[in-house]
This record gives C-alpha cells, sequence and structure tokens, in this order.
C-alpha cells in the first residue's frame, strides 16, 4: 500500500521555492541596474525608462534593444551597431536607443 502524500507540506515547499526564485529575480535584476550603470539614474527616471520600454511596440526598437542587452551580456561594446557616437560608460539611453545631450 501507498503512503498517503502530504499535501500540506508539498505546498509549503512549492512557497518557498517561489519566494526563494522571486527573491533571486530581485537580486538579478538590481545587480543589472548596477551593471548598466543605470544606479546613477534618479529613481524617476529609472521607472520612467522601464515604462516606456514595457509600453514599446515598435518591433524594430525593440530588436534593437535587446541586440544591444545581447552584446551587453557577451562583453562586446555597448555602442550602437549603427557607428553612432558611443555614450559614456554607466550610462543607458533615453529615447529609444538614441544617447541624450
Amino acid at each position: 500500500m501507498r503512503k498517503p502524500r502530504d499535501f500540506d507540506s508539498e505546498l509549503k515547499a512549492l512557497a518557498d521555492k517561489a519566494k526563494q526564485l522571486k527573491e533571486r529575480r530581485v537580486r538579478d535584476l538590481g545587480a543589472l541596474v548596477t551593471a548598466t550603470g543605470a544606479d546613477a539614474l534618479d529613481a524617476d527616471v529609472l521607472a520612467g525608462v522601464l515604462l516606456d520600454a514595457a509600453s514599446n511596440t515598435d518591433k524594430a526598437t525593440g530588436e534593437g534593444w535587446r541586440k544591444r542587452g545581447a552584446a551587453f551580456f557577451q562583453g562586446k561594446s555597448r555602442g550602437n551597431s549603427s557607428g553612432a557616437s558611443k555614450q559614456s560608460e554607466g550610462t543607458l539611453p533615453l529615447n529609444g536607443g538614441a544617447a541624450s545631450t
């Protein structure tokens, strides 16, 4: 005969695992903000940039951001591939990838 399952302990273990994953995600996002230099931005500016990026519907802009992010993680240059002038180290673009003045 099979041993009955303890659903309460299984649910608790799953809830604990979900909490750990959520905490890890928050830490990873914080590390990403720091690694990109975005921690130098005011919280209001950073929130605005993220909200703009989250609501972006332009596929070309999104693809440009994706390529730039992939290059960042591969350790390549942070500059645009179009040959535009590079931003100073530790800053993020504010207008769809264009450096602000």
